[in-house]
């Protein structure tokens, strides 16, 4: 079967600060979106990342897709894993996304984004959420998370709302992602936030 790559859409292009409309439930079970979600998928894995939304492949609509592979945590520490409740995800849609907090509590860790290609920043994010949305057969869908999983949902829920993780971010710990790779991967946050002196609120 052939692939659909698509052009990542990047910070700069106004689809990506504009809200996205939802999509009926005969929408979600048409030909046109069910390749949009191939297509995305493909994309996505092409990348790599864990995470896309429709608006970062030039469709301004409440969709997004999620996967984190167990190959794309080889190599981290298994402490960093566990302080990040990082595990592997298995690809799953989610469309209409409606998220609800259950746990308020701040995490402060790393994000970056394929819409700002080359950069990464510590982002405070919510420890566990709830999203109540539709699947790509046009199912209702309902997903408790925390951890990793959680902070992937936040994330691209923002997209659907016009958000980038720039909005949020702790400005000064904006680096590129090689230098992120050369100084900081393998440290704890609290040790990052003391060498950048960052002040801990959260």
């Amino acid at each position: 079967m052939s692939q659909t790559i698509f052009k990542l859409r990047q910070v700069g292009e106004p689809l990506l600060r504009q809200p996205a409309r939802p999509l009926r439930r005969d929408e979600i079970q048409s030909p046109e979106i069910q390749r949009l979600i191939q297509a995305m998928r493909d994309t996505l894995r092409d990348a790599p990342g864990v995470g896309l939304a429709a608006p970062q492949v030039g469709f301004g609509l409440q969709l997004v897709i999620i996967e984190d592979l167990a190959e794309y945590q080889q190599g981290i520490p298994p402490d960093l894993l566990a302080e990040r409740g990082r595990v592997p995800l298995p690809f799953h849609v989610i469309v209409n996304p409606k998220l609800s907090t259950v746990d308020p509590t701040q995490r402060l860790f790393f994000e970056g984004c394929l819409s700002v290609a080359g950069f990464t920043a510590l982002v405070p994010r919510m420890a566990k959420v709830r999203v109540d949305g539709f699947d790509e057969n046009a199912e209702p869908l309902l997903i408790e998370a925390e951890g990793w999983h959680a902070r992937i949902l936040q994330h691209e829920i923002d997209h659907l709302q016009g958000k980038l993780y720039l909005d949020t971010m702790v400005t000064r710990s904006l680096m590129t992602t090689a230098n992120y790779t050369s100084f900081w991967k393998d440290k704890p946050v609290c040790e990052v936030c003391a060498a950048l002196g960052i002040v801990r609120t959260l």
